[in-house]
């Protein structure tokens, strides 16, 4: 082994900054190198090397300098994915190759992780490819580890698939070298991803053996990616509601690993549940804000591909058009094959369609045909929309080869059913059944619909499956047409007009034109403002009473959900009060308990308060206390049980009673006084509340209406769902 790569020793040398010395450098490269190997914790990791940098620099202890920026760079290319993240790295590799002797095994290893850098972001392998064979032919395991699997990062585009699944075997075989078990994990995973990317069935048995490796000792970093391919898996399965919940938990574990994938990730999962569930109209909000957001990969287009299918849904032409356009540019050719590229493809296709748009619906067929083998899988195998058939034969309806669509969509029904993914089935069934009735070839599309039947109702779905349960998009008649009597034409004539009415005509006096699930495309159900207007209030669904109404925080907005439906609405005060109102059915709450609360949750400064009255006495206090404690013990048990659902509900009202008692009591947990306002916080509360109503109403007047009649304000504030 040359000097330059032995590990760093305790060395005399001037301290570093705070007053840092050669010991607690070891003691920071030690604590970096164990977070990001051992534990794959990638936050803790790179906090650890960039002080250990910051100190050895300052010391002048060059090769501590390049093992701090070399350690920095974190497991994954492109972890740094702001503009100065980058460059603050690269200029660190950079400025640790100058003292190093470029012969080193060290300086190898800084120049992958360099050329990783550019390559993944350049779309690119050429430099990193180079630097592999390098390592192949040096002495140094961790540099051939290390090159084997940024190359693979950077080869995850389609067309690399038989090279990146030579190079995770490679990867796997090398981890008993360098006896890091965090190599070993690696391999795995990319092996397991790449059998998701082929469609391979035999991908979960490799995903078995990873989570049995993750069950001995876990790793932040890629047990977060394995809970994201159990939400994809939950997705083909047809249990949405349960991977919306495995959704969050996810972020939660990315969160806690450090990774910057953690939000980005959540949004394509959501974009994923809320495609299959017909509600992708609920996402323009945050996907208008994601698409400019700095953690995105730089060569990650999805964002923008799904924005476009959710405004159009929307019914926002302008801002579809100007996002599929953005997309295109001079050639949708010019896209970069990234992870992202197959979903990105997707979603151009729907849009086009929607959109009537006919050059583009024919280039994305172009540029995906080579790959029609293949299933849309996005990233890391983090989402699934099904077989490559299907955008293409999307495509192929959009130009008007119906023939072409036929063929492409029968093979995605094939192609679906052995994938598993039972929602994907059900849309290319659809599409299918379009596709047969434009044909002229009514008979067979009366088939398809018969077989999506017994499909949906033989078996029938797992429990929380929503893929089969009501309307599906175009397989049914809109209300009113139920027979060839209504208008004087036949059952083909009917099945003509809707299959021509999702683009051609949506509204010659027919129901509004319907998305996947037979939802308006404004996102509103048959019987919403529609049909009945927002008076009629949404209290009865076959003849049963509806649950309460939900919140749920998504960033910096609200999904409030009732009946079905829901509607995202920015966070605001008066959200805040709806919050605890709905999380409390049924019990009053005083304004004035309100506006205390609200200080605690919302961060605010304690401000001195006069003597007065008791913000809470003490039989309030002794009884919030003990719900406190009975709280923490059914946490404790949610959480055991993995029931994220009602663990969340808990955790609201647990956050919210701390936030009560932390506004109401003092030094020593003495009862905090306020004057007897109580005529303040009511008209504070009244009008908060009313804004929040307002603005729900306005983007779902039945949610709005529903919460109108429910919610009650003035001193004591309650809501009454029924």
């Amino acid at each position: 082994m040359n000097e330059v790569d032995a590990p760093v020793r305790d060395a005399p040398g001037p301290a570093g900054p705070g007053g840092l010395g050669p010991g607690d450098l070891r003691t920071l490269l030690d604590e970096g190198t164990r977070a990001v190997v051992d534990r794959g914790d990638l936050r803790t990791g790179r906090d650890r090397f960039e002080r250990a940098f910051r100190v050895a620099e300052s010391a002048g202890e060059d090769r501590a300098m390049a093992v701090a920026a070399l350690g920095f760079g974190g497991l994954w290319a492109h972890e740094h994915r702001t503009v100065a993240g980058s460059v603050l790295l690269e200029s660190r590799i950079r400025r640790a190759l100058e003292t190093l002797d470029p012969r080193s095994s060290l300086a190898l290893r800084l120049r992958i992780r360099l050329a990783g850098e550019g390559d993944y972001r350049n779309s690119d392998t050429t430099a990193v490819l180079e630097l592999l064979e390098q390592a192949r032919a040096g002495q140094n395991p961790m540099a051939r580890a290390e090159a084997l699997s940024l190359a693979h990062h950077c080869l995850i585009g389609p067309e690399h698939g038989a090279l990146r699944r030579e190079l995770a075997a490679e990867l796997v075989a090398e981890s008993f070298r360098t006896a890091r078990r965090s190599d070993l994990l690696m391999g795995l995973l990319w092996q397991t991803v790449d059998m998701f990317l082929d469609g391979d069935p035999h991908a979960e048995r490799c995903l078995s053996e990873l989570r049995g490796l993750l069950a001995e000792q876990d790793h932040l970093a890629v047990g977060f990616v394995v809970s994201a391919m159990e939400v994809m898996l939950a997705v083909r399965a047809g249990r949405l509601d349960e991977a919306e919940t495995l959704a969050r938990a996810c972020t939660e574990r990315g969160i806690a690993a450090g990774d910057v994938n953690a939000t980005v990730w959540q949004a394509a999962q959501l974009v994923t549940i809320r495609w299959y569930q017909g509600r992708i109209v609920e996402l323009v909000p945050l996907l208008s804000e994601m698409v400019n957001s700095p953690t995105l990969s730089a060569v990650d287009d999805h964002a923008l591909a799904a924005l476009a299918v959710a405004a159009v849904t929307a019914g926002d032409r302008r801002k579809a058009v100007s996002a599929l356009a953005t997309l295109s540019g001079h050639d949708l050719g010019d896209l970069p094959r990234s992870s992202s590229w197959m979903v990105t493809m997707h979603g151009v296709a729907e849009a086009a369609f929607l959109l009537d748009d006919t050059a583009t619906a024919a280039r994305v067929h172009e540029l995906l045909s080579p790959y029609a083998h293949l299933p849309i899988v996005g990233s890391l195998a983090v989402a699934c929309f099904g077989s490559a058939h299907h955008a293409l034969g999307v495509a192929a309806l959009t130009v008007g080869d119906v023939d072409r669509a036929v063929a492409h969509l029968r093979d995605a029904v094939r192609q679906n059913l052995a994938l598993g993914h039972w929602p994907a089935v059900t849309a290319s069934w659809e599409r299918l059944a379009m596709a047969l009735v434009r044909a002229g070839r009514p008979d067979e599309a009366d088939a398809v619909r018969r077989e999506m039947a017994v499909a949906a109702g033989s078996a029938g779905p797992p429990p929380g499956t929503d893929w089969a349960s009501g309307p599906r998009g175009q397989d049914q008649d809109p209300p009113g047409q139920d027979g060839p009597g209504q208008d004087g034409r036949d059952r083909r004539g009917q099945d003509q007009d809707r299959a021509n009415g999702d683009r051609k005509n949506p509204g010659r006096g027919d129901p509004a034109p319907k998305d996947r699930d037979g939802r308006n495309r404004n996102g509103r159900d048959e019987g919403g403002k529609d049909e009945g207007g927002p008076g009629q209030e949404a209290q009865e669904q076959d003849g049963q009473e509806l649950p309460p109404a939900s919140c749920t925080r998504l960033g910096r907005k609200w999904r409030v959900g009732f009946g079905g439906r829901s509607v995202l609405v920015d966070h605001s005060v008066g959200m805040l009060h709806l919050v605890v109102l709905i999380a409390n059915p049924r019990q009053e709450i005083r304004a004035v308990d309100l506006v205390a609360g609200l200080t605690a949750l919302d961060g605010a400064a304690e401000r001195s308060v006069p003597s007065g009255q008791r913000a809470l006495d003490r039989v309030a206090m002794r009884e919030y206390r003990g719900r406190l404690a009975r709280l923490r013990v059914e946490l404790d048990e949610f959480q055991a049980a993995g029931d994220h659902e009602r663990a969340a509900v808990a955790q609201a009202e647990h956050d919210w009673l701390v936030g009560q008692l932390a506004s109401a009591t003092g030094l020593a947990g003495r009862a905090r006084r306020f004057p007897d306002d109580g005529e303040r916080s009511r008209v504070a509360v009244s009008k908060a509340v009313r804004r929040a109503l307002d603005r729900i109403a306005a983007a779902d007047p039945v949610i709005g209406e529903h919460l109108r009649h429910a919610v009650h304000t003035g001193v004591r504030c309650s809501y009454w769902p029924a």
